[in-house]
């Protein structure tokens, strides 16, 4: 009998190629990463990839914005709201450094971005060409990641990356500069292939059962124990295992500006907001806690104040996804690396069912006086002009928590997020840590499209509307149903309220002249009312909030009032000030 075996090898069949151009390649891979949704706007460097997105036009839904500032917002606002990465077309030049603002904006706050920059040819890369700028050194310190591409057949593999990257981890943006002729080039296309892996990048830190044990046993062995939340609740998808741990705890819990929603507002664990405009007792009780439990935010000083005095008597628990966090600001006597969704269940099989009634007692004490020194009169005046926060409080009434409050940046963004009421997750879109003004009407826009079956109300102060007013032309000719609620003191108020306090009333450039805004929005044949007396307010509100399509109301607000409580620039959290 033979032994011997005849081993044949059947080669593997090629791959079936298909000779695409650059640009056909990248709209390939965006719809099969699931877009449906660019902003953008058109220039020369990136005209390749506008001519081949013609042909798309069944499967990828172009928003034309009034200025690439804009696609940055509303990609911000789309992802926020839908969960999803935002996708952003600029061209090379200014209109990449135009893209900056939003992404070093996305970047604080960890909003998944991928912006495709158009460049010039490559053999002009370096000679000043027209419209050329060193867009990848310009970008580097505002993207988690970027990569200029000068051959069509690095764009699958750049595209699949960028996503990966974008939504993985800490989410952030991302930016692919593709010069112009990777973008015309033929090669053969051989399909995309999403990406789940980069070796050395490490997405998820390992989760250390140690650490999650020495947490549980710290919190369980507390007498004051208080959670400190932030936005990593929601970008990990983390609400159910969030509420899960704190109602088996009982312990008090407060969010950040950009973890709010993360629980119901009205949950009876929840008790407000931290920071220098944050709720009295949230931060008063910073400092007399034993136990603070940190969970997806960072510490940014507007939520600690002064560092040397602040949470000095409590151990610290620092649940975070990303490493470079922990320890940054505050010194984490138990740091727990991980996804919080991962995280979170682990600790809160360990911990001891609780309810700290009396420490929870103690926040409501502090509310009772904040509510009747400053909440009442803000929300229900009797007399005098109209304020930010009754205009906010019948907004609520009106939207029972289920609306998207989009906010821009100054005195309206601190009482849309002290008083905006929300009953779920992804309900409020702000820029939190570059504070932008010019934020809203683009990101408002970019929310209605990542969450349409929601009403969507974009907070907007007089001064910041100025800044990208122009988007009101996008509203325009996509027909976004956006309702845009100007809350006008005639001041930039803010900086103005800062002055009046600290710099003796040197009011220094604050007091800023606007156009007819009804006018301004019936020019781009959008509806609109204003409203001065007290009377017209819940009327006024319901017409907004009633009419089919986009809708701008102003409403005249008290030019001097103030927001309170606050922390004073150099005082620590427990020094808050009621007035």
């Amino acid at each position: 009998m033979d032994t011997t075996q005849e081993v044949t090898t059947k080669l593997a069949e090629p791959k079936k190629t298909t000779q695409v151009t650059g640009s056909v390649a990248l709209l390939e891979g965006l719809i099969a990463e699931g877009t449906e949704t660019i902003f953008g706007y058109p220039g020369g460097a990136i005209m390749p990839i506008y001519d081949a997105i013609y042909d798309y036009k069944e499967k990828l839904n172009h928003i034309l914005v009034r200025h690439e500032q804009g696609a940055t917002h509303a990609a911000q606002g789309f992802a926020r709201t839908s969960g999803k990465v935002g996708v952003v077309f600029a061209t090379s030049g200014p209109g990449a450094t135009n893209l900056v603002t939003g992404l070093a904006d996305a970047q604080i706050d960890s909003t998944p971005l991928v912006c495709i920059t158009g460049q010039v040819f490559a053999h002009l890369l370096g000679t000043d060409a027209f419209q050329e700028t060193d867009v990848i050194n310009i970008t580097t310190p505002v993207t988690k990641w970027n990569y200029q591409v000068t051959d069509a057949s690095e764009i699958p593999a750049a595209l699949a990356k960028a996503f990966y990257i974008a939504r993985s981890g800490r989410p952030g943006p991302v930016l692919i500069d593709i010069t112009k002729n990777a973008q015309m080039q033929l090669f053969d296309y051989e399909g995309y292939v999403p990406c789940n892996h980069i070796r050395s990048y490490r997405p998820k830190p390992i989760i250390r059962n140690e650490y999650i044990e020495q947490a549980a046993a710290l919190i369980n062995n507390a007498k004051k124990p208080f959670i400190l939340f932030g936005q990593g609740v929601s970008l990990g998808n983390a609400e159910e295992e969030f509420k899960a741990f704190v109602e088996k705890s009982g312990i008090p819990a407060a969010w950040t500006i950009l973890g709010a929603g993360a629980i119901p507002t009205d949950h009876p664990l929840n008790v407000g907001m931290l920071g220098m405009h944050g709720n009295y007792g949230p931060n008063v009780q910073t400092n007399s806690c034993d136990v603070l439990i940190a969970i997806g935010m960072r510490f940014d000083d507007r939520v600690t104040g002064r560092l040397d005095k602040y949470a000095k008597q409590a151990k610290v628990v620092h649940l975070d996804i990303d490493p470079a966090e922990i320890d940054k600001n505050v010194k984490a006597d138990v740091p727990v690396w991980g996804d919080c969704k991962e995280t979170l269940p682990l600790l809160t099989k360990l911990i001891t069912e609780k309810t700290h009634a009396g420490w929870l007692a103690e926040f409501k004490a502090y509310e009772k006086i904040e509510k009747e020194e400053l909440i009442e009169p803000e929300l229900n005046p009797q007399s005098g002009e109209l304020t930010m926060g009754e205009v906010i409080h019948q907004l609520n009434i009106l939207t029972k928590g289920e609306a998207v409050i989009v906010s821009d940046v100054g005195q309206h963004q601190m009482v849309a997020c002290r008083y905006g009421k929300l009953n779920a997750t992804r309900l409020t879109v702000t820029s939190g840590g570059l504070g932008t003004m010019g934020f809203g009407l683009p990101a408002a826009i970019g929310a209605k499209f990542g969450a349409p079956n929601r009403t969507v109300v974009a907070v907007i102060g007089d001064g910041g509307f100025q800044m990208t007013l122009q988007e009101l032309g996008t509203i325009m000719q996509f027909g976004v149903d956006v309702k845009i609620l100007i809350l006008n003191n005639q001041f930039l108020g803010m900086v103005r309220q800062w002055q009046q306090l600290f710099n003796e009333k040197r009011y220094s450039f604050v007091d800023i002249t606007s156009p007819d805004f009804v006018k301004l929005a019936e020019s781009y044949y959008i509806a609109g009312k204003k409203v001065t007396e007290r009377a017209d307010l819940v009327g006024s509100l319901e017409q907004m909030l009633q009419h089919p399509g986009s809708f701008l109301l102003e409403v005249m607000v008290s030019k001097e009032h103030n927001v309170f409580p606050m922390v004073p620039q150099g005082c620590s959290v427990s020094e808050i000030r009621l007035k």
